[in-house]
């Protein structure tokens, strides 16, 4: 039982996959100039009820399915190889693109603490951003210290978490306390109060990235087996960890405003952090450079985490080679590891902006599984308030799915994103039928 993880184990984990690098630079390239204040707070809050409702479908699941693999062996043990497949494949991609982001964002700290003097050795440059041998081996460190981390143990990896998750919001108070007293009101009234309308584009666009925002609940059905309580009771964890990320997303964006108005800080290389800066200080601004790293620390680790459960519940069914299912001493699926290890050392060398194309499907990957989870859970669930609940998060996975693929959907993504969306697809295809599909298997299916 010492190896299990407990319900703050768990709160940790899920919250520090939550609030990650996002939640630091959203609010000066995205949240203030397409949405502003109230209607990203407004945006944030219906995102975090709407993945309540999915959370229900998770809640049924939790019930009756107690495997690692989450939704992916979810999927497969109700409706199928092929649906188990596509599950896995969505979730993939979603985890393991998450790990390099945040790895690739320690980069960025380095450069707001030291300026040009961390970059040497240019490389090249891929869809216009400059890469740097120096960014590839700091982004490198970093995956390889959490890799070693895990392997070490998943209650080692849990304390981690925990220290982190304790810094990173004990340092956002403070900086949201101290940013309120020395700034003021006048600008976020003047810019984001005053003649304030409600916008349903506005919203829209931070509906758009929600699942992407939220996926880190997805932690709990990977680490199920690991579990110290009831795996049932995980869903209030799992509402608590949604809603503190809502609250911590929203005071950030706060703070933000109360420096810049929307075409001051799309001005800025890094808004939150130039508004602590120049009305705080430099303490105020080391430890909001604390909380960042903590946060992105915590989803390098969640995710990595995810990833390996993952690949070790698709090898297990047969998908992926047999070793990804071995364990060394301490129980860990070290393989699984050393393979996301590697994918995730080869992200930095394609540069950020290719890894936010990529990141930025993680929205429509993670609806896709949202969608299979909660429609299962309309088949399953016994009692008809959770048929209505579950039926009510397909309901709401199809909008988010809608939002992101629609033409003139105000959250419709990106162009490049559509393309690696589309590559990943046909992957996917020729990988299942030239490999998956011959693959003779009836372990599990028996």
């Amino acid at each position: 039982m010492d190896n299990k993880l407990s319900r703050y184990d768990i709160l940790s984990l899920v919250l520090g996959s939550i609030i990650g690098w996002g939640s630091f630079t959203l609010p000066g390239v995205k949240f203030l100039q397409q949405s502003g204040v109230i209607n990203t707070a407004i945006g944030l809050f219906i995102g975090g009820v709407a993945i309540i409702f999915i959370q229900k479908g998770y809640h049924i699941m939790m019930q009756h399915h107690g495997e690692d693999g989450g939704e992916f062996s979810y999927a497969y043990k109700n409706m199928g190889r092929q649906h188990g497949f596509i599950v896995g494949w969505s979730l993939i991609l979603c985890y393991l693109s998450i790990v390099p982001l945040n790895a690739t964002a320690f980069v960025l700290v380095m450069k707001i603490l030291f300026g040009s003097k961390v970059e040497f050795f240019y490389l090249y440059e891929v869809a216009g951003y400059p890469v740097y041998l120096s960014d590839v081996l700091i982004a490198s460190i970093v995956i390889i210290l959490f890799a070693l981390i895990n392997i070490r143990g998943l209650r080692k990896s849990s304390n981690v978490q925990n220290v982190m998750v304790l810094f990173l919001l004990v340092n956002v108070v403070i900086v949201f306390i101290a940013m309120g007293m020395k700034a003021g009101t006048a600008t976020l009234v003047e810019n984001y109060v005053v003649n304030y309308r409600f916008s349903f584009g506005e919203v829209a666009k931070v509906l758009a990235i929600v699942p992407f925002i939220f996926v880190g609940f997805d932690v709990i059905p990977q680490v199920v087996t690991d579990l110290k309580f009831k795996r049932e009771q995980a869903t209030r964890v799992a509402v608590l960890a949604i809603f503190s990320g809502i609250i911590v997303y929203t005071m950030l964006n706060i703070i933000t405003g109360l420096a810049y108005a929307p075409e001051q800080a799309g001005a800025q290389e890094w808004a939150l952090g130039s508004a602590v800066l120049h009305h705080v200080g430099m303490f105020g601004f080391l430890l909001l450079i604390i909380a960042l790293t903590t946060a992105v620390s915590g989803g390098i680790n969640g995710f990595m985490i995810s990833s390996s459960k993952l690949l070790s519940a698709l090898s297990s069914y047969g998908m992926l080679h047999a070793k990804y299912t071995v364990k060394n001493k301490q129980g860990v699926h070290h393989k699984s590891i050393i393979f996301v290890t590697i994918m995730s050392l080869i992200a930095p060398w394609f540069g950020r902006e290719v890894i936010i194309y990529i990141v930025d499907m993680s929205s429509l990957l993670a609806a896709i599984a949202y969608l299979y989870v909660c429609w299962i859970g309309f088949q399953k669930a016994a009692q008809k308030l959770d048929k209505y609940l579950s039926f009510v998060g397909v309901l709401i996975s199809i909008s988010f799915i809608g939002l992101l693929i629609i033409p003139g959907s105000p959250g419709l993504l990106s162009r490049p994103s559509i393309v690696f969306m589309a590559i990943w697809g046909v992957i996917g295809f020729l990988y299942y039928k030239q490999y998956v599909n011959k693959t003779s298997f009836t372990e599990k299916d028996n």
